[in-house]
C-alpha cells in the first residue's frame, strides 16, 4: 500500500514540476505577443525593445550549466525552490515595472531563476522515476510541456494582452509560483546534494557562464549588428576563447563543473548534437510559422494561437502515454528518427505555403505533421541525453541538454531570420510586392529548418545506441523487485 501511495506521490510531484517548467517555457514566447503594447506603454525604441527578450535569453542561456551543477552539489529540491522563488519575485517586478530599466533588469533576473528551474527539473524527474516504463511515461509528459508550452504561450499572451493588459503576462506567474512552491515542499524529497561534498569549480563556472552569455548576446544581435561586423565576430571570438579555457580547466581540475567524461557517453553526446539541430527546427516552426500566419495571412494574435492548437492536442496525446508505449516497444532510436523526419516533412509543407494560403490546405497539414513529429521525438531525445548518466551528475547533464536546446534555438532562429531577411530583400529588389517578398523569405527559412530536422534524424538513426546501460540496469532492478 505504501508503494502505491509513493507511486501516486511521484506522479503528483511530476505534475507540480511540469507546472513550474511550463511557467518558464511560456515566458519565452508569451512576451512576444505583448511587445507592441510594452513598446507603446514604456516608450521603448525599436532597438531598445529587443532587450525585453534578450535580457531574459542572456541570463537563461548563460546560467543553465551552473544551475545544474549547483543542484548536484547542494540538493536538487533546494535549488529548484530557490530558482522558482527568484523567477516568481522577478515576475512581480516585471508586472509592476513602470520604466524601461526596471523591466529589462527584472527580465534578466527572471532568466536566471528560469535557468535554475529548467536545469534541475529534468534531473529531479529522472531521479524520481527509475523504472523504464514509468520514466518513459514521465518524460513524455515533460516533453509535451517543453514542446507545446511555446505555442501555448502565443495563445495565452494574446488572451491576456487583449482582455487585460501586458502587465498580466507576468503577474499571472505569482499564484502559479506560490502554488508550485508549496506543493514542492510537500511532494519532493529533500536531502543534500549527491556529488559527495565536492567543491564548486569556480573558475570553470566563471569562464563557461561568461562564454555562453557572450555567445547568446552575439547571436541574438547578429542580424541587427551584422554577422561580419567587428562586434559580432569579436563577441563570438571571445566566447570561443573562453570556452576553450573552460575545457582546459575541466580537464585539469579535481572536481570539474562539467565532467568531460560525460561526452564519452555516446548517447549523451549524440543527443546533445541532435538537440541543437532539433531546437533550430522547432524555433523555425514556432516563430516563422507564427509570423507567416500573422503578417502574410493576416491572422490576429488569438487566431495564431488557435492555429497551433491541433499540434498541441497531438503532442498532449503522445505525452499521456502514447510516447511511452512507443519507446517501450521500439526503443529510442527509431521513434526519434521517425519523429524528426515527420517534422522535416511538416516544415517542407510550410515552405510551399503561398501568399493567399488557407488554413485547411496550407497551415493545418504542416501543423499536424509537426505535432506528430514533436510528440514522437522529444521523449527519446531527452531519454538519450539523460539515461546513461549517474544520479550524482544528473543536474549537470540536464543543464547540458537544456543548454544545447537553448543555444541551438537561439543560433537557429538567428540564422533563419538572417536568411529570410536576405531572401526578402532580394525578392523586393527584383520587383516582388512586400507581402510576396516577405513570404518568400519565410519559405527559405522553412526549407533550412526542414534540413536541420532531417539532418538530426539521420544522426540519431546512425549514431544512437539502441540499448543503454542505465536502462538495462533499471530494467534488471525492476525485474528483481
Amino acid at each position: 500500500m505504501k508503494k502505491d501511495m509513493d507511486s501516486r506521490k511521484r506522479w503528483w510531484a511530476l505534475m507540480v514540476l511540469c507546472l513550474g517548467v511550463l511557467m518558464i517555457v511560456l515566458d519565452t514566447t508569451i512576451v512576444n505577443v505583448a511587445l507592441p503594447s510594452i513598446r507603446t506603454d514604456l516608450a521603448f525604441t525599436e532597438t531598445s525593445l529587443v532587450w525585453v527578450v534578450n535580457a531574459y535569453m542572456l541570463t537563461f542561456g548563460g546560467f543553465l550549466l551552473l544551475g545544474g551543477r549547483l543542484g548536484d552539489l547542494y540538493g536538487h529540491r533546494r535549488l529548484f525552490l530557490a530558482g522558482l522563488t527568484l523567477f516568481t519575485v522577478a515576475s512581480l517586478a516585471c508586472g509592476l515595472a513602470n520604466s524601461q530599466v526596471l523591466l529589462v533588469v527584472a527580465r534578466a533576473v527572471q532568466g536566471l531563476g528560469g535557468a535554475v528551474v529548467s536545469a534541475i527539473s529534468l534531473s529531479l524527474i529522472m531521479n524520481l522515476f527509475t523504472e523504464p516504463a514509468e520514466r518513459a511515461k514521465a518524460m513524455g509528459v515533460y516533453g509535451f510541456v517543453c514542446a507545446g508550452g511555446g505555442s501555448i504561450g502565443v495563445l495565452l499572451g494574446g488572451v491576456l494582452t487583449d482582455t487585460l493588459n501586458w502587465h498580466w503576462i507576468f503577474l499571472v506567474n505569482l499564484p502559479i509560483g506560490a502554488a508550485v512552491f508549496a506543493l514542492c515542499l510537500m511532494l519532493l524529497p529533500g536531502g543534500k546534494g549527491q556529488a559527495g561534498g565536492a567543491r564548486l569549480d569556480v573558475w570553470g563556472a566563471v569562464t563557461v557562464t561568461t562564454s555562453l552569455m557572450l555567445a547568446v548576446y552575439g547571436i541574438v544581435n547578429g542580424n541587427e549588428a551584422g554577422w561580419l561586423s567587428g562586434q559580432t565576430l569579436g563577441l563570438l571570438g571571445v566566447a570561443a576563447v573562453l570556452m576553450a579555457v573552460f575545457l582546459v580547466i575541466e580537464a585539469r581540475v579535481q572536481t570539474p563543473l562539467v565532467p568531460l567524461n560525460l561526452f564519452r557517453l555516446r548517447n549523451v553526446a549524440t543527443a546533445n548534437v541532435v538537440g541543437v539541430l532539433w531546437a533550430a527546427a522547432m524555433f523555425a516552426w514556432f516563430f516563422i510559422s507564427a509570423l507567416y500566419m500573422q503578417l502574410v495571412l493576416g491572422y490576429s494574435a488569438m487566431q495564431v494561437g488557435l492555429g497551433f492548437l491541433p499540434a498541441n492536442l497531438i503532442m498532449a496525446a503522445f505525452s499521456l502515454g502514447l510516447s511511452a508505449r512507443i519507446v517501450m516497444r521500439f526503443g529510442i532510436r527509431a521513434p526519434l528518427a521517425a519523429g524528426l523526419l515527420l517534422a522535416a516533412v511538416g516544415l517542407a509543407l510550410f515552405a510551399r505555403a503561398p501568399v493567399a494560403g488557407s488554413f485547411a490546405a496550407d497551415v493545418l497539414p504542416g501543423m499536424l505533421l509537426l505535432g506528430l513529429g514533436a510528440g514522437m521525438a522529444f521523449n527519446p531525445v531527452l531519454l538519450a541525453a539523460m539515461s546513461d548518466v549517474d544520479p550524482s551528475e544528473s543536474g549537470i547533464a540536464s543543464g547540458v541538454v537544456n543548454t544545447s536546446f537553448m543555444m541551438g534555438g537561439a543560433l537557429g532562429l538567428a540564422v533563419l531570420a538572417s536568411l529570410a531577411a536576405a531572401r526578402t530583400s532580394s525578392l523586393a529588389a527584383g520587383g516582388a510586392d512586400a507581402v510576396a517578398a516577405l513570404n518568400g523569405g519565410y519559405q527559405m527559412a522553412f526549407v533550412v529548418g526542414a534540413v536541420f530536422a532531417a539532418l538530426a534524424a539521420v544522426l540519431g538513426l546512425v549514431l544512437l545506441r539502441t540499448g543503454d546501460a542505465a536502462g538495462a540496469r533499471a530494467a534488471g532492478e525492476a525485474a528483481a523487485e
